[in-house]
């Protein structure tokens, strides 16, 4: 019996699935979802928090998560008026996966270090 092709595929360069793991794994994409995650944050919260982002580049990074649908802008109306972003559903999956990766590294910095201390 023949396997079902999966619906995406990411070693495929043709599938709309490769764009979103390069949003999600570059340094910015990675850091933000980390950021955002478990709570909404203001634009200046994150750029605070993640260190070395220039306003540009956290502004371009919310902007691609967003139109992933892994963020949501939220305008809120209250005074005085303020955006929030938030991760979706789908952001938090995803942020999840994020931090076990950061996690991992944590785990294995160590070893990290020491291979480099001696190369």
């Amino acid at each position: 019996m023949a396997k079902d092709p999966r619906p995406f595929d990411v070693f495929d360069g043709g599938c709309p699935s490769r764009e979103v793991l390069e949003h999600v794994t570059s340094r910015w994409g990675a850091l933000t979802l980390a950021a955002l995650s478990p709570e909404p944050a203001r634009f200046g919260e994150l750029r605070r928090c993640v260190d070395g982002i220039s306003e540009k580049m956290l502004s371009q990074t919310l902007k691609a998560l967003e139109s992933d649908g892994l963020v949501d802008r939220q305008v809120r109306s209250t005074l005085p008026a303020h955006v929030d972003y938030v991760l979706t559903p789908a952001g938090e999956t995803v942020a999840d996966a994020v931090k076990a990766l950061v996690l991992a590294l944590y785990g294995v910095m160590p070893e990290v270090m020491r291979v480099r201390d001696t190369a």
